[in-house]
């Protein structure tokens, strides 16, 4: 069983308080630049060009793309075949003996392999874009965002919505006091990647029923599945884990859908109600499978107070998992949303749109004047301010404590367990049998 390093006993809380924060000022100081100015172009190198790869390449346009690199080498050439004079390579860890050729990185691998390409360019002190979720497990999450700030470069996680209209106007909407202060809030997504049962599996094709490893396969021409699987246990190549995305339903190589959208959905509590560490995380569903993530499940988080912000409870709904005022219809039935439930009144969320309510009760409601800058993109935000111009919003110092965070539901449901959380030992305090969930070992030849 692997084990998680501790912390020196001697850093108190308050300590470990203070050390966040430095962090937090060190990510908001510049960055070496290559271009003092918007009109000049970064270099950017590409680990992982196909997928979310190639939203990063239509995202980052305007910048100068010099290195691919890809394990299914079909798609690496597919991406850079607008792009003759860049570099092409399979494994990512040689793109680093190039690093003079590029000043920032994408890493847009599976999310098994996030944090070592990832340390990589922080290691060599590049600008970092990687995909959420920002790594496989919260011991990664945490060497990933201390490295961040030691580097003193720009990041930022793959999480779209956190540059979105919508999304900024709740958080001034939120923060502003529209709804008072905010003890309860609730995310529920409707989507069940994860262990099927065989009839949804038959109703969608994209669902896979599988209950155990499937023996192997013939690999596919092009793809270096050794590389593909990088950090994680060896196993025989099968369809089931590639192409797509169907390789997030494995605990080995992903986290299921809480990690999967809870980057992009619990990013919104996270942000508007300045969340970090829980003190405590309960998870409930079906018996944990050994293989794969669930399905539907449900997940509590408490949280203590910030500053002059009160105590918060955040529960996360999956699957066919929703809560018990939306089940009642005491709120409009959307299928995904977040509901900030305040002393004045309730604040409902989905990507696109918000809403007061009850909305009787703000009709005459004078919405504040917009405070957080509006982006231009996620990925150009993040172009800017390693230009120097403007911050990334979404950098590691945020997106490492959510990504914590959104781990910790899977490891409070796979443990059984209601978690005591200790942020500073990275342990919980009651339940021993979670640290085989908080890291893991890695295959010969991969390191952190």
């Amino acid at each position: 069983m692997p084990s998680v390093p501790s912390t020196p006993s001697r850093l108190t809380r308050r300590q470990f308080a203070q050390k966040a924060l430095a962090s937090a000022a060190v990510l908001s100081a510049p960055a070496f630049l290559r271009g003092q100015n918007l009109n000049s172009k970064l270099n950017v190198a590409i680990i992982g060009s196909g997928g979310r790869g190639g939203a990063s390449i239509k995202g980052l346009a305007t910048e100068n793309l010099v290195l691919f690199c890809d394990v299914d080498e079909k798609r690496n050439d597919a991406a850079a075949a607008n792009h003759p004079k860049a570099r092409k390579l399979v494994d990512f860890r040689q793109a680093f003996d190039h690093a003079a050729e590029f000043d920032a990185v994408v890493v847009s691998t599976c999310e098994h392999t996030h944090a070592i390409a990832t340390m990589l360019a922080l290691k060599h002190k590049k600008h970092v874009y990687c995909e959420k979720p920002l790594t496989h497990n919260v011991y990664e999450a945490r060497k990933i965002r201390e490295a961040a700030a030691a580097a003193g470069v720009v990041t930022q996680m793959g999480i779209q919505m956190h540059a979105t209209e919508n999304y900024r106007r709740v958080v001034e909407l939120v923060q502003g006091g529209a709804i008072g202060p905010v003890h309860e809030a609730h995310v529920w997504v409707s989507r069940a990647w994860g262990l099927q049962s065989k009839e949804a599996s038959d109703a969608n094709k994209d669902r896979v029923f599988v209950t155990e490893r499937p023996a192997g396969m013939p690999v596919p021409a092009g793809l270096n599945w050794d590389l593909w699987l990088g950090p994680a246990p060896e196993r025989p190549f099968n369809e089931v884990y590639v192409p797509g995305p169907k390789w997030y339903r494995w605990w080995d190589f992903g986290n299921g859908t809480m990690s999967d959208l809870g980057s992009h959905w619990n990013d919104l509590p996270f942000w508007a109600l300045q969340l970090k560490a829980p003190l405590t995380i309960e998870a409930f569903g079906p018996k944990a499978h050994p293989e794969i993530a669930p399905a539907t499940m449900r997940a509590i988080y408490e949280f203590g107070a910030r500053g002059s912000l009160p105590p918060v409870k955040l529960t996360w709904h999956q699957g066919q998992d929703k809560p018990a005022i939306w089940t009642e219809k005491g709120i409009p039935q959307w299928d995904n949303g977040v509901l900030f439930i305040g002393s004045k009144g309730m604040l409902l969320s989905d990507y696109s749109k918000h809403v007061l309510l009850p909305e009787k009760s703000f009709a005459d409601f004078v919405r504040p004047a917009p405070t957080i800058p509006k982006a231009v993109s996620h990925w150009q935000e993040w172009v800017s301010a390693c230009k120097g111009q403007g911050k990334a919003l979404a950098n590691f110092d945020y997106s490492g404590w959510l990504t914590e965070s959104n781990h910790l539901g899977n490891v409070a449901f796979r443990v059984g367990k209601k978690l005591e959380w200790d942020p500073v030992t990275l342990r919980a305090k009651n339940a021993p049998a979670a640290d085989q969930f908080l890291k893991r070992d890695y295959r010969k030849g991969w390191s952190l």
